[in-house]
């Protein structure tokens, strides 16, 4: 949990620097105005995208990007140990051309990725933005970090993509943005001031790191290596009905031939890990304790380098935790420089999942809440488009 000490008040708001983590609450009107995104910066109290300027002229200079986290379908996702964030755009249903957003959202995030890739001029017109997430109470949000559209390793190709949706059997498209959060733990007050007034890398509170990425697009990126991690029961759920309805979806598809769930296992592995080279399902009497081998990928194209490992998989319903004989049978089968896969669609009790991670396991954990995520960000947001999928991936016999 984070310190609920680290707060700013409404009050403080207008002056204040932004610190990465740090807590700004609203007021206490009850009002749109209660808003502390609003007070803080002139982007206005609305929307996922917010800035100061016009899209329509090329003439912003400030974006924040405010996310709630909880849009179906839309998993805007921070990985700290990489800080690497992905942002979806604001075309989320049938009707609109891509880039004829209400907020022009869609538009700001072509034209800010077409300049990041030019020359040190291009990119000295891209707007800082801004990171922020819905916290609590009430109307608080956090900081999350200042945002350089791209990332070292991506090209114009994969850091912003136009990809396809469907609600209702009707197609569009959406923009997947991906960020990288620029080393600064706190942003001036000084600095968004001058870049309110246009001159964004001249003042002297501007933060090394952007002046870097607009100079010569350079990444130095935020990273936080993780402390062990021990994620509770909750921590491993959907924490709404939407999520619990697809994995009830999923448990019903398989009822009565669980040995049928390891293809679908090995499935949701791809999607997490695609780099998955070939996996074979072992028969059910000569498994050895996996449920599946195959080969996880690395290194160049030109020359890859296989990891073996083993998969198991679980399907059970969500109020069944894997415990420790189970884990233990993949435990014993793991040989030296391999490691273990173990996807179930519930959780995996305390117990196991402090044993495995303190006594140094190279076991990926794959629960009930990750099953979730990677459905939907590969396209499948909502139990009956994960039961089209079932049905045309894994259909039962007869």
């Amino acid at each position: 949990m984070f310190d609920s000490d680290q707060a700013t008040a409404f009050d403080d708001l207008v002056t204040a620097d932004l610190h990465v983590e740090r807590r700004y609450l609203g007021g206490t009107k009850g009002t749109a105005g209660d808003d502390p995104v609003a007070r803080l910066l002139p982007v206005g109290n609305q929307g996922g995208f917010r800035y100061k300027g016009s899209v329509a002229n090329d003439a912003v200079k400030l974006v924040v990007l405010y996310t709630s986290g909880s849009a179906p379908g839309w998993p805007d996702s921070l990985d700290p140990e990489t800080g690497i964030f992905t942002y979806f755009g604001d075309n989320r249903k049938p009707g609109t051309a891509l880039h004829e957003t209400d907020r022009a959202g869609n538009l700001l995030l072509r034209n800010a990725f077409e300049r990041a890739h030019g020359s040190s001029a291009d990119r000295l017109r891209v707007p800082p933005f801004l990171y922020f997430e819905k916290s609590t109470p009430g109307r608080a949000v956090r900081f999350r970090g200042l945002l350089a559209p791209g990332g070292a390793a991506l090209t114009s190709d994969v850091d912003l993509s136009a990809i396809w949706r469907n609600t209702s059997g009707a197609r569009f498209q959406n923009y997947r943005a991906i960020f990288t959060v620029l080393d600064v733990g706190v942003v001036p007050r000084s600095w968004l001031d001058a870049v309110l007034a246009g001159a964004p890398t001249t003042s002297a509170g501007c933060p090394a790191p952007w002046r870097e990425w607009v100079g010569g697009r350079v990444y130095r990126a935020l990273v936080a290596p993780p402390t062990i991690t021990i994620r509770n029961k909750a921590d491993q759920l959907p924490g709404d009905q939407k999520g619990l309805a697809i994995l009830r979806t999923i448990h019903s598809h398989f009822a009565g031939r669980p040995t049928d769930f390891e293809k679908c296992a090995v499935a949701i592995w791809k999607f997490i890990a695609p780099a998955t080279g070939e996996v074979t399902v072992t028969p059910p009497s000569r498994d050895g304790g996996r449920d599946a081998i195959g080969q996880y990928l690395l290194g160049p194209d030109a020359d890859r380098v296989p990891v073996d490992f083993g998969l198991e998989a679980k399907c059970y319903q969500v109020s069944s935790g894997v415990g420790v004989k189970e884990m233990s049978r993949l435990i014993s089968r793991i040989r030296h420089r391999q490691f273990g896969v173990f996807v179930t669609l519930s959780y995996f009790n305390p117990q196991v999942y402090k044993e495995v991670r303190t006594d140094g396991h190279p076991i990926a954990m794959i629960c009930g809440k990750d099953v979730v995520e990677a459905l939907v960000k590969n396209g499948f947001g909502d139990a009956n488009a994960v039961q089209v999928w079932l049905d045309s991936q894994f259909p039962a016999p007869g």
